[in-house]
């Protein structure tokens, strides 16, 4: 058997790699959106936002929880289920929108699972407002953050600390990576926001027009009664073309018997026998 030779549209094969692409995106936005929510999540339950390990009262502070450094070893408050009691005010707000940004971030890869049963651009759409949701939340919770730092518990710890001025601390690494979020929040927020938008579905292969049933589309040496010579289709509602050869008046017509010789006439075509004409 011979091999099938097929010809494919430029615009199909444009189609069918931007499809390839934007699932090899896909794949990238999920595993880093994995990746954000085990940054937040870290964020969240870990004391390491801001302390001084070297002072006087070495200590380490965090969203809802502090650990203090003893003679007998590190001494840590707070409680997650406790929260609510937490005295300083800006702390708690800070608390309670990073935990809203821990929720939306886990919610966004619980919709991922939509991917097998809804249409990829409505889920590309719901996991981009959770991603915009959960960036906005860290956005405030690290704003927030720092106008708790008047509070005496975090001055026993930092000195002459105050609003959004921590004294004798530093900011430590969960701080950073909390900071770290809001960016890959916005930037994942953004990436699934264009793949929602521009997703492209695969082209229908393309279908070529059979061969006709008149031969005079594929050799004008065979026109059938009903077909055109003007042009390649049948059409009953062209006017009748005057068949002439270039460059001769007198010769044989595809559709006549043969013409008188212009000796025998003295007009061109005197005969109105002789016109030929396709009707």
């Amino acid at each position: 058997m011979g091999s099938k030779i097929e010809y494919v549209d430029s615009s199909q094969i444009y189609a069918t790699s931007y499809a390839r692409n934007s699932k090899a995106i896909g794949v990238l936005w999920a595993i880093f959106t994995v990746c954000y929510a085990i940054i937040v999540v870290v964020a969240f339950i870990t004391p390491e936002w801001i302390g001084n390990v070297e002072g006087e009262f070495p200590g380490k502070i965090g969203l809802w929880s502090s650990c203090y450094v003893e003679e007998s070893g590190e001494r840590c408050k707070g409680k997650i289920e406790e929260f609510i009691s937490i005295s300083n005010t800006p702390f708690l707000i800070a608390t309670i929108f990073i935990g809203l940004a821990v929720i939306a971030a886990l919610l966004t890869i619980c919709a991922m699972i939509l991917f097998f049963i809804c249409h990829s651009t409505t889920v590309y759409h719901i996991c981009a407002w959770l991603q915009l949701l959960s960036a906005v939340c860290m956005v405030v919770g690290n704003a927030t953050f720092p106008a708790g730092w008047a509070d005496a518990d975090v001055q026993k710890i930092c000195g002459q600390s105050d609003l959004y001025v921590f004294g004798d601390c530093g900011i430590r690494w969960a701080y950073l990576l909390a900071a770290i979020g809001c960016l890959d929040a916005l930037i994942l927020s953004i990436l699934a926001f264009i793949l929602a938008t521009r997703h492209v579905r695969l082209q229908p292969d393309p279908h070529y027009a059979t061969a006709s049933l008149y031969k005079g589309e594929m050799n004008n040496g065979f026109i059938g009664d009903g077909a055109s010579v003007a042009g390649s289709r049948k059409s009953l509602n062209l006017h009748p073309v005057l068949l002439m050869h270039p460059g001769q008046d007198d010769t044989y017509s595809q559709f006549s018997q043969r013409t008188v010789p212009r000796s025998t006439h003295s007009g061109h075509y005197s005969h109105p026998m002789h016109h030929n004409f396709q009707l």
